[in-house]
Protein backbone atom coordinates (compact mmCIF):
# COMPACT_ATOMS: atom_id res chain seq x y z
CA UNK A 1 0.00 0.00 0.00
CA UNK A 2 1.16 3.90 -1.29
CA UNK A 3 1.31 6.34 1.38
CA UNK A 4 1.22 9.93 0.04
CA UNK A 5 3.78 12.35 0.70
CA UNK A 6 3.28 16.10 1.52
CA UNK A 7 2.23 17.44 -1.78
CA UNK A 8 -0.38 15.37 -1.99
CA UNK A 9 -1.92 15.29 1.73
CA UNK A 10 -1.40 19.55 1.21
CA UNK A 11 -3.94 19.39 -1.74
CA UNK A 12 -6.47 16.94 0.03
CA UNK A 13 -6.44 19.21 2.94
CA UNK A 14 -6.96 22.49 1.20
CA UNK A 15 -9.52 21.11 -0.94
CA UNK A 16 -11.34 19.78 2.53
CA UNK A 17 -11.16 23.17 4.06
CA UNK A 18 -12.42 24.70 1.15
CA UNK A 19 -15.49 22.27 1.02
CA UNK A 20 -16.10 23.16 4.78
CA UNK A 21 -15.71 26.68 3.82
CA UNK A 22 -18.70 26.30 1.60
CA UNK A 23 -20.76 24.64 4.45
CA UNK A 24 -20.54 27.80 6.32
CA UNK A 25 -21.61 29.90 3.61
CA UNK A 26 -24.26 27.73 2.81
CA UNK A 27 -25.21 28.01 7.11
CA UNK A 28 -25.32 31.99 6.46
CA UNK A 29 -27.72 31.33 4.04
CA UNK A 30 -30.00 29.04 5.48
CA UNK A 31 -33.20 30.69 7.37
CA UNK A 32 -36.16 27.87 7.38
CA UNK A 33 -36.54 24.43 6.34
CA UNK A 34 -37.10 24.86 2.75
CA UNK A 35 -33.91 26.68 2.78
CA UNK A 36 -31.88 23.72 4.78
CA UNK A 37 -33.69 20.88 2.41
CA UNK A 38 -34.48 22.13 -0.91
CA UNK A 39 -32.12 25.44 -1.15
CA UNK A 40 -35.62 27.74 -1.41
CA UNK A 41 -35.71 26.79 -5.31
CA UNK A 42 -32.92 29.03 -6.43
CA UNK A 43 -30.84 26.80 -8.44
CA UNK A 44 -29.90 27.89 -11.55
CA UNK A 45 -29.15 25.90 -14.60
CA UNK A 46 -25.34 25.22 -14.16
CA UNK A 47 -25.83 24.47 -10.60
CA UNK A 48 -28.65 22.19 -11.25
CA UNK A 49 -26.63 19.85 -14.14
CA UNK A 50 -23.63 19.94 -12.40
CA UNK A 51 -25.38 19.14 -8.89
CA UNK A 52 -27.25 15.98 -10.22
CA UNK A 53 -24.67 14.51 -12.08
CA UNK A 54 -22.16 14.56 -8.78
CA UNK A 55 -24.84 13.18 -6.54
CA UNK A 56 -25.52 10.90 -8.69
CA UNK A 57 -22.33 9.48 -9.91
CA UNK A 58 -20.63 8.84 -6.25
CA UNK A 59 -17.35 7.21 -5.44
CA UNK A 60 -18.59 4.26 -8.17
CA UNK A 61 -17.76 6.45 -10.62
CA UNK A 62 -14.36 6.60 -9.85
CA UNK A 63 -13.63 3.38 -7.72
CA UNK A 64 -16.18 0.94 -9.00
CA UNK A 65 -16.32 1.72 -12.52
CA UNK A 66 -12.84 1.23 -13.28
CA UNK A 67 -12.69 -1.67 -11.03
CA UNK A 68 -15.66 -3.34 -12.83
CA UNK A 69 -13.79 -2.85 -16.16
CA UNK A 70 -10.12 -3.64 -14.81
CA UNK A 71 -11.56 -7.16 -14.08
CA UNK A 72 -14.02 -7.74 -17.13
CA UNK A 73 -12.95 -5.79 -19.86
CA UNK A 74 -15.56 -3.35 -22.13
CA UNK A 75 -18.06 -5.88 -21.47
CA UNK A 76 -18.84 -3.72 -18.00
CA UNK A 77 -19.27 -0.48 -20.46
CA UNK A 78 -22.94 -1.50 -21.01
CA UNK A 79 -23.44 -0.10 -17.62
CA UNK A 80 -22.38 3.01 -18.72
CA UNK A 81 -24.71 2.93 -21.97
CA UNK A 82 -27.76 1.83 -20.20
CA UNK A 83 -26.72 4.72 -17.10
CA UNK A 84 -26.38 7.56 -20.35
CA UNK A 85 -30.14 6.59 -21.75
CA UNK A 86 -31.61 6.39 -18.95
CA UNK A 87 -30.42 9.66 -17.59
CA UNK A 88 -31.14 11.29 -20.94
CA UNK A 89 -34.59 10.21 -20.43
CA UNK A 90 -35.30 11.45 -16.87
CA UNK A 91 -33.82 15.17 -17.92
CA UNK A 92 -36.20 14.59 -20.85
CA UNK A 93 -39.38 13.59 -19.77
CA UNK A 94 -39.28 13.69 -15.51
CA UNK A 95 -37.32 17.07 -14.54
CA UNK A 96 -39.33 20.25 -15.97
CA UNK A 97 -42.74 18.33 -15.32
CA UNK A 98 -41.32 17.35 -11.82
CA UNK A 99 -40.45 20.83 -11.03
CA UNK A 100 -44.06 22.13 -12.46
CA UNK A 101 -45.38 19.28 -10.41
CA UNK A 102 -43.89 20.10 -7.12
CA UNK A 103 -44.76 23.42 -6.54
CA UNK A 104 -48.59 23.36 -8.11
CA UNK A 105 -48.44 20.03 -5.47
CA UNK A 106 -48.29 22.64 -2.00
CA UNK A 107 -45.21 23.57 -2.73
CA UNK A 108 -43.35 19.67 -1.76
CA UNK A 109 -40.06 19.89 -0.22
CA UNK A 110 -39.73 15.61 -0.49
CA UNK A 111 -40.40 13.09 -2.79
CA UNK A 112 -42.68 11.62 -0.19
CA UNK A 113 -44.54 14.99 0.20
CA UNK A 114 -45.48 15.36 -3.50
CA UNK A 115 -46.25 11.87 -3.53
CA UNK A 116 -48.74 12.66 -0.39
CA UNK A 117 -49.71 16.01 -2.06
CA UNK A 118 -50.61 14.67 -5.30
CA UNK A 119 -53.03 12.03 -4.99
CA UNK A 120 -54.92 13.75 -1.62
CA UNK A 121 -53.29 11.24 1.03
CA UNK A 122 -55.16 12.67 3.59
CA UNK A 123 -53.78 9.52 5.73
CA UNK A 124 -50.68 9.91 4.92
CA UNK A 125 -50.24 6.45 3.85
CA UNK A 126 -47.99 6.86 1.05
CA UNK A 127 -46.60 9.86 3.00
CA UNK A 128 -44.73 6.50 5.46
CA UNK A 129 -44.49 4.20 2.87
CA UNK A 130 -42.03 6.11 0.65
CA UNK A 131 -40.13 7.16 3.71
CA UNK A 132 -39.79 4.06 4.92
CA UNK A 133 -38.69 2.44 1.41
CA UNK A 134 -35.98 6.37 1.62
CA UNK A 135 -34.52 4.95 4.76
CA UNK A 136 -33.95 1.41 4.20
CA UNK A 137 -32.06 2.02 0.31
CA UNK A 138 -30.44 4.84 1.24
CA UNK A 139 -28.83 3.30 4.64
CA UNK A 140 -26.91 0.74 2.01
CA UNK A 141 -26.51 3.41 -0.58
CA UNK A 142 -24.70 6.11 2.09
CA UNK A 143 -23.11 3.11 3.29
CA UNK A 144 -21.51 2.29 -0.22
CA UNK A 145 -20.09 5.99 0.52
CA UNK A 146 -18.35 5.66 3.63
CA UNK A 147 -16.63 2.76 2.08
CA UNK A 148 -15.90 4.33 -0.85
CA UNK A 149 -14.53 7.44 1.50
CA UNK A 150 -12.58 4.63 3.95
CA UNK A 151 -10.84 3.10 0.71
CA UNK A 152 -9.72 6.36 -0.33
CA UNK A 153 -7.97 7.54 3.35
CA UNK A 154 -6.97 4.06 3.57
CA UNK A 155 -4.56 3.97 0.43
CA UNK A 156 -3.80 7.13 0.33
CA UNK A 157 -2.56 7.47 4.12
CA UNK A 158 -1.75 3.92 4.81
CA UNK A 159 -4.16 4.15 7.91
CA UNK A 160 -6.27 1.37 9.25
CA UNK A 161 -10.01 0.72 7.38
CA UNK A 162 -11.37 1.77 10.91
CA UNK A 163 -10.07 4.79 11.16
CA UNK A 164 -10.29 5.94 7.53
CA UNK A 165 -14.24 4.70 8.19
CA UNK A 166 -14.43 7.47 10.60
CA UNK A 167 -12.24 10.33 9.03
CA UNK A 168 -13.85 10.32 5.21
CA UNK A 169 -17.14 9.94 7.21
CA UNK A 170 -16.37 12.95 8.99
CA UNK A 171 -15.21 15.45 5.61
CA UNK A 172 -19.15 14.75 4.57
CA UNK A 173 -20.83 14.80 7.30
CA UNK A 174 -19.60 18.21 8.61
CA UNK A 175 -20.27 20.38 5.53
CA UNK A 176 -23.76 18.99 5.18
CA UNK A 177 -24.79 19.67 8.97
CA UNK A 178 -23.71 23.15 9.00
CA UNK A 179 -24.56 24.25 5.03
CA UNK A 180 -27.90 21.67 4.02
CA UNK A 181 -28.90 22.07 0.65
CA UNK A 182 -27.43 25.27 -1.11
CA UNK A 183 -23.96 23.69 0.46
CA UNK A 184 -24.40 20.26 -0.84
CA UNK A 185 -25.91 22.24 -4.41
CA UNK A 186 -22.48 25.10 -4.35
CA UNK A 187 -20.19 21.70 -3.32
CA UNK A 188 -21.49 19.94 -5.78
CA UNK A 189 -20.52 22.18 -8.42
CA UNK A 190 -17.22 22.11 -7.55
CA UNK A 191 -17.03 18.38 -7.13
CA UNK A 192 -18.27 17.45 -10.30
CA UNK A 193 -15.61 19.97 -11.90
CA UNK A 194 -13.08 18.54 -10.22
CA UNK A 195 -14.17 15.00 -11.43
CA UNK A 196 -14.43 15.99 -14.77
CA UNK A 197 -10.55 17.14 -15.04
CA UNK A 198 -9.71 13.83 -13.07
CA UNK A 199 -11.76 11.66 -15.60
CA UNK A 200 -10.32 13.77 -18.54
CA UNK A 201 -6.11 14.05 -17.07
CA UNK A 202 -6.41 10.24 -16.18
CA UNK A 203 -6.76 8.34 -19.29
CA UNK A 204 -4.83 10.25 -21.56
CA UNK A 205 -1.84 9.72 -19.44
CA UNK A 206 -2.27 6.07 -18.76
CA UNK A 207 -2.28 5.69 -22.54
CA UNK A 208 0.25 8.32 -22.94
CA UNK A 209 2.25 5.49 -20.42
CA UNK A 210 1.93 2.72 -22.66
CA UNK A 211 2.72 3.87 -25.70
CA UNK A 212 -0.46 4.81 -27.02
CA UNK A 213 -3.52 4.24 -28.27
CA UNK A 214 -2.76 0.83 -30.52
CA UNK A 215 -0.03 -0.44 -28.76
CA UNK A 216 -2.81 -0.33 -25.52
CA UNK A 217 -5.34 -2.00 -26.81
CA UNK A 218 -2.66 -4.94 -28.01
CA UNK A 219 -1.30 -4.86 -24.70
CA UNK A 220 -4.69 -4.90 -23.16
CA UNK A 221 -5.81 -8.02 -25.79
CA UNK A 222 -2.38 -9.83 -24.50
CA UNK A 223 -3.93 -9.96 -21.04
CA UNK A 224 -6.92 -11.56 -22.29
CA UNK A 225 -8.15 -11.45 -25.84
CA UNK A 226 -12.22 -11.24 -24.61
CA UNK A 227 -11.26 -7.81 -22.69
CA UNK A 228 -11.60 -5.42 -25.57
CA UNK A 229 -14.85 -7.41 -27.30
CA UNK A 230 -17.81 -5.80 -25.51
CA UNK A 231 -19.62 -8.60 -26.32
CA UNK A 232 -17.48 -11.65 -25.28
CA UNK A 233 -18.95 -13.64 -22.39
CA UNK A 234 -22.15 -11.70 -22.33
CA UNK A 235 -25.49 -13.38 -22.74
CA UNK A 236 -28.84 -11.03 -23.48
CA UNK A 237 -30.04 -11.20 -20.02
CA UNK A 238 -26.39 -9.99 -18.56
CA UNK A 239 -26.58 -7.00 -21.45
CA UNK A 240 -30.18 -6.43 -20.49
CA UNK A 241 -29.44 -6.31 -16.79
CA UNK A 242 -26.85 -3.73 -17.20
CA UNK A 243 -28.19 -1.78 -19.36
CA UNK A 244 -31.57 -1.69 -17.04
CA UNK A 245 -28.99 0.07 -14.52
CA UNK A 246 -30.94 3.06 -17.01
CA UNK A 247 -34.29 2.48 -15.35
CA UNK A 248 -33.26 3.59 -11.36
CA UNK A 249 -32.71 7.20 -13.03
CA UNK A 250 -36.65 7.66 -12.25
CA UNK A 251 -36.79 6.77 -8.88
CA UNK A 252 -33.49 8.36 -7.39
CA UNK A 253 -34.61 11.22 -4.60
CA UNK A 254 -31.37 12.52 -4.81
CA UNK A 255 -31.38 13.27 -8.15
CA UNK A 256 -35.38 13.90 -8.78
CA UNK A 257 -34.80 16.74 -5.91
CA UNK A 258 -32.09 18.58 -7.82
CA UNK A 259 -34.97 18.98 -10.85
CA UNK A 260 -37.15 20.00 -8.02
CA UNK A 261 -34.84 22.98 -7.01
CA UNK A 262 -34.38 24.71 -10.43
CA UNK A 263 -35.60 28.32 -10.00
CA UNK A 264 -37.75 28.03 -12.67
CA UNK A 265 -38.56 25.59 -15.49
CA UNK A 266 -37.12 27.36 -18.44
CA UNK A 267 -33.53 26.41 -16.55
CA UNK A 268 -34.01 22.48 -17.45
CA UNK A 269 -33.05 22.48 -21.33
CA UNK A 270 -30.03 24.24 -20.57
CA UNK A 271 -29.42 21.96 -17.31
CA UNK A 272 -30.18 18.83 -19.03
CA UNK A 273 -27.29 19.46 -22.17
CA UNK A 274 -24.90 20.47 -19.49
CA UNK A 275 -25.28 17.46 -17.62
CA UNK A 276 -25.36 15.34 -20.71
CA UNK A 277 -22.08 16.45 -21.79
CA UNK A 278 -20.66 16.05 -18.28
CA UNK A 279 -21.77 12.51 -17.84
CA UNK A 280 -21.03 11.29 -21.06
CA UNK A 281 -17.63 12.33 -20.84
CA UNK A 282 -16.53 11.08 -17.39
CA UNK A 283 -18.16 7.88 -18.08
CA UNK A 284 -16.03 7.15 -21.12
CA UNK A 285 -13.26 8.57 -18.91
CA UNK A 286 -13.51 5.86 -15.90
CA UNK A 287 -14.28 3.17 -18.60
CA UNK A 288 -10.86 4.07 -19.90
CA UNK A 289 -9.24 4.42 -16.49
CA UNK A 290 -10.15 0.66 -16.24
CA UNK A 291 -9.49 -0.35 -19.28
CA UNK A 292 -5.71 0.85 -20.00
CA UNK A 293 -5.07 -0.22 -16.68
CA UNK A 294 -4.81 -3.29 -17.20
CA UNK A 295 -1.97 -2.42 -20.01
CA UNK A 296 -0.31 -0.79 -17.76
CA UNK A 297 -0.06 -2.93 -14.87
CA UNK A 298 0.68 -5.60 -16.98
CA UNK A 299 3.59 -4.37 -18.60
CA UNK A 300 4.66 -2.67 -14.83
CA UNK A 301 3.44 -5.59 -12.53
CA UNK A 302 5.45 -4.28 -9.54
CA UNK A 303 3.29 -1.40 -9.31
CA UNK A 304 0.41 -3.56 -9.21
CA UNK A 305 0.43 -4.91 -5.83
CA UNK A 306 -2.72 -2.07 -4.81
CA UNK A 307 -5.21 -3.25 -8.07
CA UNK A 308 -4.61 -6.64 -7.29
CA UNK A 309 -5.55 -6.40 -3.81
CA UNK A 310 -8.37 -4.36 -4.72
CA UNK A 311 -9.36 -3.93 -8.25
CA UNK A 312 -11.43 -0.64 -6.95
CA UNK A 313 -8.10 1.06 -6.36
CA UNK A 314 -7.10 1.32 -9.99
CA UNK A 315 -8.19 4.60 -10.22
CA UNK A 316 -5.76 5.90 -7.15
CA UNK A 317 -3.00 3.93 -7.92
CA UNK A 318 -2.65 5.42 -11.11
CA UNK A 319 -2.64 9.21 -9.73
CA UNK A 320 -0.36 8.31 -7.53
CA UNK A 321 2.09 6.65 -9.84
CA UNK A 322 1.84 8.87 -13.16
CA UNK A 323 1.37 12.35 -12.17
CA UNK A 324 3.44 14.66 -10.10
CA UNK A 325 2.40 14.87 -6.76
CA UNK A 326 0.38 18.09 -6.58
CA UNK A 327 -1.61 17.03 -9.71
CA UNK A 328 -1.99 13.43 -7.63
CA UNK A 329 -3.43 15.32 -4.90
CA UNK A 330 -6.37 17.46 -7.00
CA UNK A 331 -6.69 13.87 -8.94
CA UNK A 332 -7.12 11.97 -5.61
CA UNK A 333 -9.37 14.88 -3.91
CA UNK A 334 -11.66 13.98 -7.14
CA UNK A 335 -12.53 10.94 -5.41
CA UNK A 336 -13.41 12.22 -2.55
CA UNK A 337 -15.51 15.05 -4.25
CA UNK A 338 -17.24 11.80 -5.92
CA UNK A 339 -17.81 10.42 -2.90
CA UNK A 340 -19.02 13.63 -0.74
CA UNK A 341 -21.62 14.87 -3.23
CA UNK A 342 -23.46 11.88 -3.64
CA UNK A 343 -23.24 10.88 0.48
CA UNK A 344 -24.11 14.55 1.51
CA UNK A 345 -26.99 14.15 -1.09
CA UNK A 346 -28.00 11.34 0.03
CA UNK A 347 -28.14 11.96 4.05
CA UNK A 348 -29.94 15.27 3.17
CA UNK A 349 -32.80 13.14 1.43
CA UNK A 350 -32.68 10.87 4.45
CA UNK A 351 -33.12 14.05 6.76
CA UNK A 352 -35.42 16.13 5.01
CA UNK A 353 -37.47 12.71 5.16
CA UNK A 354 -37.43 12.22 8.83
CA UNK A 355 -37.86 15.63 9.48
CA UNK A 356 -40.36 17.03 6.99
CA UNK A 357 -42.43 13.45 6.40
CA UNK A 358 -42.15 12.43 10.41
CA UNK A 359 -41.18 14.62 12.62
CA UNK A 360 -43.36 17.83 11.34
CA UNK A 361 -46.28 15.74 9.51
CA UNK A 362 -46.66 13.10 12.89
CA UNK A 363 -45.33 14.50 15.98
CA UNK A 364 -44.29 18.11 15.65
CA UNK A 365 -46.60 19.67 13.10
CA UNK A 366 -46.25 23.50 14.68
CA UNK A 367 -42.66 23.58 15.24
CA UNK A 368 -41.23 26.52 14.62
CA UNK A 369 -38.49 26.70 11.29
CA UNK A 370 -35.59 26.52 13.62
CA UNK A 371 -36.81 23.95 15.34
CA UNK A 372 -37.16 21.96 11.86
CA UNK A 373 -33.87 22.80 10.86
CA UNK A 374 -32.15 21.54 13.75
CA UNK A 375 -33.85 18.52 14.09
CA UNK A 376 -33.29 17.74 10.40
CA UNK A 377 -28.92 18.52 10.81
CA UNK A 378 -29.37 15.88 14.67
CA UNK A 379 -30.80 13.38 11.69
CA UNK A 380 -27.91 14.03 9.31
CA UNK A 381 -25.80 12.68 12.29
CA UNK A 382 -28.34 9.74 12.89
CA UNK A 383 -27.73 8.73 9.47
CA UNK A 384 -24.66 8.73 9.32
CA UNK A 385 -23.85 6.62 12.39
CA UNK A 386 -26.07 3.82 10.95
CA UNK A 387 -24.51 4.29 7.61
CA UNK A 388 -20.95 4.16 9.01
CA UNK A 389 -21.95 0.96 11.20
CA UNK A 390 -22.88 -0.80 8.01
CA UNK A 391 -20.25 0.23 6.29
CA UNK A 392 -17.70 -1.41 9.42
CA UNK A 393 -17.21 -4.81 7.46
CA UNK A 394 -13.40 -4.03 4.99
CA UNK A 395 -14.66 -5.77 2.42
CA UNK A 396 -17.04 -4.36 1.48
CA UNK A 397 -17.97 -3.98 -2.01
CA UNK A 398 -18.45 -0.61 -3.31
CA UNK A 399 -20.51 -1.24 -6.40
CA UNK A 400 -22.30 -4.38 -4.68
CA UNK A 401 -24.19 -2.01 -1.96
CA UNK A 402 -24.86 0.97 -4.86
CA UNK A 403 -26.35 -1.95 -7.36
CA UNK A 404 -29.14 -2.87 -4.73
CA UNK A 405 -30.17 0.58 -3.25
CA UNK A 406 -30.42 1.51 -6.91
CA UNK A 407 -32.42 -1.18 -7.76
CA UNK A 408 -34.57 -0.18 -4.98
CA UNK A 409 -34.94 3.10 -5.98
CA UNK A 410 -35.98 2.54 -9.39
CA UNK A 411 -38.55 -0.19 -8.87
CA UNK A 412 -40.01 1.38 -5.57
CA UNK A 413 -40.15 4.96 -7.13
CA UNK A 414 -39.65 5.10 -10.96
CA UNK A 415 -42.91 3.69 -11.99
CA UNK A 416 -45.06 5.90 -9.85
CA UNK A 417 -42.76 9.43 -10.47
CA UNK A 418 -43.58 8.30 -14.51
CA UNK A 419 -46.90 8.00 -13.87
CA UNK A 420 -48.03 10.05 -11.56
CA UNK A 421 -46.83 12.88 -13.96
CA UNK A 422 -48.57 11.83 -16.97
CA UNK A 423 -51.37 9.71 -16.14
CA UNK A 424 -54.47 11.62 -14.83
CA UNK A 425 -56.62 8.18 -13.94
CA UNK A 426 -53.99 6.87 -11.53
CA UNK A 427 -54.97 6.91 -7.84
CA UNK A 428 -53.42 6.72 -4.49
CA UNK A 429 -54.09 3.11 -3.98
CA UNK A 430 -52.32 2.30 -7.61
CA UNK A 431 -49.30 4.62 -6.46
CA UNK A 432 -49.21 2.29 -3.08
CA UNK A 433 -49.10 -0.80 -4.80
CA UNK A 434 -46.57 0.14 -7.02
CA UNK A 435 -44.12 1.36 -4.53
CA UNK A 436 -44.65 -1.88 -2.28
CA UNK A 437 -44.73 -4.09 -4.95
CA UNK A 438 -41.62 -2.79 -6.83
CA UNK A 439 -39.74 -2.61 -3.12
CA UNK A 440 -40.74 -6.26 -2.01
CA UNK A 441 -39.72 -7.63 -5.50
CA UNK A 442 -36.32 -6.07 -5.23
CA UNK A 443 -35.68 -7.47 -2.17
CA UNK A 444 -36.94 -11.06 -3.18
CA UNK A 445 -35.18 -11.41 -6.28
CA UNK A 446 -32.06 -10.27 -4.72
CA UNK A 447 -32.65 -13.21 -2.54
CA UNK A 448 -32.94 -15.73 -4.59
CA UNK A 449 -31.06 -13.88 -8.23
CA UNK A 450 -33.37 -15.78 -10.86
CA UNK A 451 -32.50 -16.60 -14.48
CA UNK A 452 -29.21 -14.28 -13.23
CA UNK A 453 -31.58 -10.97 -14.44
CA UNK A 454 -31.02 -7.34 -12.16
CA UNK A 455 -33.40 -7.14 -9.75
CA UNK A 456 -34.36 -3.54 -11.27
CA UNK A 457 -36.06 -4.97 -14.22
CA UNK A 458 -39.21 -7.45 -12.27
CA UNK A 459 -39.22 -4.68 -10.16
CA UNK A 460 -39.88 -1.88 -12.25
CA UNK A 461 -42.28 -3.99 -14.65
CA UNK A 462 -44.32 -5.42 -12.17
CA UNK A 463 -44.44 -1.98 -9.77
CA UNK A 464 -46.16 -0.60 -13.19
CA UNK A 465 -48.58 -3.33 -13.92
CA UNK A 466 -49.42 -3.14 -10.10
CA UNK A 467 -49.98 0.74 -10.37
CA UNK A 468 -51.96 0.47 -13.25
CA UNK A 469 -54.33 -2.24 -11.99
CA UNK A 470 -55.15 -1.10 -8.80
CA UNK A 471 -55.58 2.58 -10.49
CA UNK A 472 -58.61 0.76 -12.84
CA UNK A 473 -60.04 -1.12 -10.07
CA UNK A 474 -59.90 2.11 -7.91
CA UNK A 475 -62.56 4.88 -8.16
CA UNK A 476 -62.20 7.91 -10.51
CA UNK A 477 -59.53 10.83 -9.02
CA UNK A 478 -60.96 13.51 -7.37
CA UNK A 479 -61.68 16.64 -9.43
CA UNK A 480 -59.50 18.76 -7.78
CA UNK A 481 -56.19 16.29 -9.04
CA UNK A 482 -57.21 16.14 -11.98
CA UNK A 483 -57.47 19.85 -12.34
CA UNK A 484 -54.25 20.53 -11.35
CA UNK A 485 -52.75 17.77 -14.03
CA UNK A 486 -54.23 20.24 -16.45
CA UNK A 487 -52.81 22.99 -14.81
CA UNK A 488 -48.81 21.36 -14.93
CA UNK A 489 -50.20 20.50 -18.51
CA UNK A 490 -50.74 24.29 -19.46
CA UNK A 491 -47.68 25.19 -17.57
CA UNK A 492 -45.82 23.27 -19.42
CA UNK A 493 -46.85 24.27 -22.73
CA UNK A 494 -46.44 27.98 -21.86
CA UNK A 495 -42.83 27.01 -21.22
CA UNK A 496 -42.09 25.31 -24.39
CA UNK A 497 -43.54 28.07 -26.36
Amino acid sequence: MQVVNTPVTIMFVVYILMMLGIGWLGYRSTSNLSDYILGGRSLGAFVVALAAGASDMSGWLLMGLPGAVYLSGLSESWIAIGLIIGAYLNWRFVAARLRVYTEKCGNALTLPDYFSNRFHDHNHLLRVVSAVVILVFFTLYCASGVVAGARLFESMFGMPYGLALWVGAFCTIAYVFIGGFLAVSWTDTIQASLMFTALVLAPIMVIAATGGWTPSVNAVAAVDPTHPDMFQGMTAIGIISLLAWGLGYFGQPHILVRFMAADSVRTIPNARRISMTWMILCLAGAVAVGFFGIAYFSANPDQAAGVTANSERVFIELALILFNPWIAGMLLAAILAAVMSTLSAQLLVCSSSLTQDIYKTFLRPHASQSELVWFSRAMVLLVSLIAIWLAADPNSKVLGMVSYAWAGFGAAFGPVVILSLTWPRMTRNGALAGMIVGAVVVLVWKQFEWLGLYEIVPGFILGMIAIYVFSIMDKTPAPAIVRTHEEVNVDMRAARS
